[in-house]
């Protein structure tokens, strides 16, 4: 499965004689695309890349509110995530068992 998070177009270069490139920043991560499929796209503009292509370019409003849901995913992750470990690392009860 794969999860479509937006980035936000920082930068757009010429790389040779066809091929359009962008700087994608994805909540923090940077990334590059292809902008083959979305030749219309510009600095500012939100757009959905896979595979290093971007895909789809998405209204600013959709693409805020797709980092914020990913972001609370992450961080609902980690918190359950540092639980367990919280879980594992705590002292165990060793129980006599029914034959003693």
């Amino acid at each position: 499965m794969c999860l479509a998070i937006p980035g936000r177009v920082v930068r757009v270069w010429e790389d040779g004689a066809a091929a359009r490139m962008a700087e994608i920043d994805f909540d923090g991560v940077v990334k590059t695309a292809n902008l083959v499929f979305t030749p219309e796209v510009a600095v500012g503009d939100y757009v959905i890349v896979h595979a290093g292509l971007a895909t789809t370019r998405i209204p600013e409003a959709e693409a805020l509110e797709a980092q914020r849901t990913a972001r609370e995913m992450r961080e609902r992750g980690e918190a359950e995530e540092s639980a367990r470990v919280a879980d594992l690392s705590s002292p165990r009860v060793n129980l006599p068992s029914p034959e003693d």
